[in-house]
């Protein structure tokens, strides 16, 4: 007999090993499609503001109790009171005051480059980096740049953003526009730093959509889509991402670049909020003047909270495909296929049969053995002139990109009120995102483009019910 689970608020537990069928009943008691279940165990029938942020069906019991001491320091607000361990530690420079700052509702805050033109007030909702011309980091600053700075204390500098718009025309008369974001700093902390030596990058947040998937896919089937992912007619070969921490090899799945093999909390509490830890033990303006007298006040978050946060992010649901049967939404898949754009946005995945394992080293084995449905094949494509951002990261070259993942993407106006997207928010809306496309994602905006208004409007509404 098969095994009913229910995607509600309670389930039966499913183990890691167990690869009987399993059939899965939605809130309303009907039984969910295939095709609506983002992430086989994992999936939440959720279309609210919630919806990125519920945990997966399985998440009971002490699971469920790490899972929201895990939320609670991933959104609680962090303060400067430096002997704190609850919720101090923030600073003295930092970009944002928490991880939910920047992920509201575990999504991408509206960024500050539009609310703000730059630099937020009292946190920034993007990642600002700079470097030099020839790739190195300047002697007073690192990677990333902080623009926020507690009570006293200095920010590196201060980010502005322009936008030139231009506007262009479908064939059938349609207008659409996009728009080419330039960056300067200011309010430099030190040595102004001459605009002609100067790399500005800005990213925005990722949804945090599917995270735990993503750390347990089955690399040794992405090696099997970089093999096969050559498409000479199309222009098109994804490659895999393989990067070097702490002196081992991994393949890289995380972040814009695919650049990152973990969550990297301990990266985000550090970098990102100014909070040290046994990873990071120093403070992110070491060596600044503004450091006297911080760095006697030793780690301000433990591993094990931090690993909490880790399995907060790891176990988040992952929102259902909606109206799979919708004769609109049904056309726009078709579109969706004959753009090609599944020869990068690869439909579905599997997660490998080992349970993903924690910072701190617990074990996730429902996260094992799933057919999930992320709709990226995790590699590296040239994305064309357009999209090089001039800095490699890991083993991507400035223009390359990972393949970003589109399940929960219908759903982000509703949990974070915008449709900002590509790595710097520079689409906003879909329509522009596809027409950002180049270098190996020409053919589908090509193809996309000669498309009439209605085959158009279909393939953006089948990419709203993902």
């Amino acid at each position: 007999m098969r095994k009913i689970i229910i995607l509600f608020f309670s389930v039966l537990f499913v183990a890691c090993t167990n690869d009987e069928p399993e059939m899965i009943l939605k809130p309303n008691g009907k039984v969910a499609l295939p095709a609506e279940l983002s992430a086989g165990n994992a999936t939440v029938f959720m279309t609210s503001i919630r919806a990125y942020d519920t945990p997966a069906p399985w998440v009971t019991g002490t699971l469920l109790d790490r899972f929201l001491h895990g939320d609670k320091l991933y959104d609680d607000p962090r303060t400067s009171d430096q002997n704190d361990p609850a919720v101090g530690g923030l600073g003295p420079l930092y970009v944002g005051f928490s991880c939910g700052s920047c992920h509201n509702n575990a999504g991408r805050t509206y960024p500050s480059l539009f609310s703000d033109g730059g630099s937020g007030k009292g946190f920034s909702s993007q990642l600002v980096y700079i470097t030099r011309k020839n790739g190195k980091f300047f002697r007073q600053y690192g990677r990333v740049l902080h623009d926020q700075a507690i009570v006293g204390e200095k920010a590196e500098g201060k980010l502005k953003a322009t936008f030139e718009e231009k506007e262009y025309s479908f064939p059938d008369g349609e207008k659409y526009s996009l728009i080419t974001p330039h960056y300067s700093i200011s309010e430099w902390y030190a040595d102004s730093i001459r605009p002609e030596d100067l790399i500005i990058d800005v990213h925005v947040p990722l949804r945090h959509v599917g995270m735990g998937q993503i750390m347990a896919l089955d690399v040794d089937q992405l090696r099997r889509l970089a093999a096969q992912s050559n498409y000479p007619e199309y222009g098109i070969s994804g490659r895999l991402s393989v990067i070097t921490e702490r002196n081992k090899q991994y393949v890289g799945v995380g972040g814009n670049k695919a650049h990152h093999a973990d969550l990297t909390v301990e990266l985000g509490f550090s970098s990102d909020l100014g909070v040290t830890s046994d990873r990071y033990p120093l403070e992110v303006c070491e060596g600044q003047s503004q450091n006297i007298g911080y760095s006697h006040y030793g780690i301000q978050i433990s591993t094990r909270d931090m690993e909490d946060v880790d399995l907060y992010m790891s176990t988040l649901g992952v929102p259902a495909r909606r109206n799979v049967n919708n004769a609109l939404v049904k056309r726009g898949e078709e579109n969706f296929y004959k753009a090609k754009c599944h020869l990068c946005h690869t439909p579905t995945l599997h997660t490998r049969q080992n349970a993903p394992v924690l910072l701190n080293g617990t074990r996730l084995p429902w996260l094992c053995n799933q057919t999930i449905h992320p709709y990226s094949d995790f590699l590296l494509h040239d994305m064309g002139k357009g999209l090089d951002n001039h800095v490699p990261a890991g083993s991507a070259y400035s223009y390359e990109w990972r393949t970003t993942p589109l399940w929960g993407v219908g759903l982000q106006e509703t949990v974070n009120g915008h449709t900002h997207f590509l790595h710097d928010g520079r689409a906003r809306n879909l329509v522009e995102a596809i027409m950002w496309h180049d270098g190996e994602g020409a053919v589908s905006r090509e193809i996309f483009h000669r498309m009439n208004k209605e085959d158009r409007d279909a393939l953006v509404t089948f990419l709203n019910s993902l």
